[in-house]
């Protein structure tokens, strides 16, 4: 896929900064990812990427730098506020309500995206937009077949399939997905990277994830965090032959990456 070209990213960091006490986590991370573009970001442990997603979602608020959200600057934003704008994000463990059913989660997010707050559930049946479009994401899902399943019955695949589903239920147009294979068998993998594709096409993606090769199947490009800056930023093979890279974070030493550039 070619990366698109457009006036505005559709998400923008500008040097970012945080610390915490002493310590610097993010130390002016930048970055412009463009609409339509799935982005991987990866590093070694310690590197800063939860703490970049949370300051780009609004959980942190940037000691200094910005986060732009298709041409409007968010940082200092509430999360609600950023999610009402068009961003949405999974995290690295499911939030789901284990004691509702598949069709029941997916049908409170869709009721809150229409601007439905605090609706009682004897009006529910009524809704007639609201339930076809929980009919439609269920099934995209591929989660039509458990519909009256209550999700703490579900598998852990399909735990993480539904939270993706409550993500991108409000029809937000850049999607952060934290980890989203974490936990999975190397079958449950490649299900839920072709269930990844398929639902976020059309959307701009960021996504945290360890597994190098769901990283160089589902990613355009690569950004790499090390030490709290974007080291690297450019196609999975690109960042695959980049010495740095590997020195850093694939492990291969880069005296013997120069050796084969020469």
């Amino acid at each position: 896929m070619s990366t698109p070209t457009h006036a505005s990213p559709a998400l923008e960091l500008k040097n970012l900064r945080k610390s915490f006490g002493k310590s610097e986590i993010i130390r002016g991370a930048s970055l412009a990812v463009q609409p339509g573009e799935r982005v991987a970001l990866i590093g070694p442990n310690g590197a800063g990427k939860s703490t970049l997603f949370n300051l780009i979602s609004g959980r942190f608020a940037p000691d200094s730098g910005q986060v732009w959200l298709c041409g409007r600057r968010i940082d200092g934003k509430k999360p609600f506020e950023i999610n009402r704008l068009g961003l949405a994000r999974s995290f690295q463990v499911s939030h789901v309500f284990a004691q509702l059913s598949v069709f029941d989660n997916l049908r409170c997010a869709v009721l809150w995206s229409l601007g439905y707050r605090y609706t009682f559930f004897r009006f529910l049946s009524g809704l007639t937009e609201a339930n076809a479009r929980t009919e439609a994401l269920m099934a995209r899902l591929q989660l039509d077949h458990k519909r009256d399943v209550l999700a703490a019955h579900l598998s852990y695949a399909e735990q993480r399939a539904l939270e993706i589903g409550l993500t991108i239920a409000g029809g937000a147009g850049v999607v952060l997905l934290d980890e989203p294979t974490a936990g999975m068998s190397r079958s449950e993998t490649g299900h839920f990277v072709k269930l990844i594709r398929h639902v976020t096409e059309g959307k701009t993606l960021l996504m945290v994830e360890h597994d190098m090769g769901v990283v160089f199947d589902l990613a355009d490009r690569v950004a790499v965090l090390v030490y709290g800056e974007v080291m690297a930023f450019d196609a999975p093979e690109a960042v695959r032959a980049d010495a740095r890279v590997q020195q850093a974070y694939l492990g291969a030493p880069v005296a013997q990456s120069q050796t084969q550039d020469d």
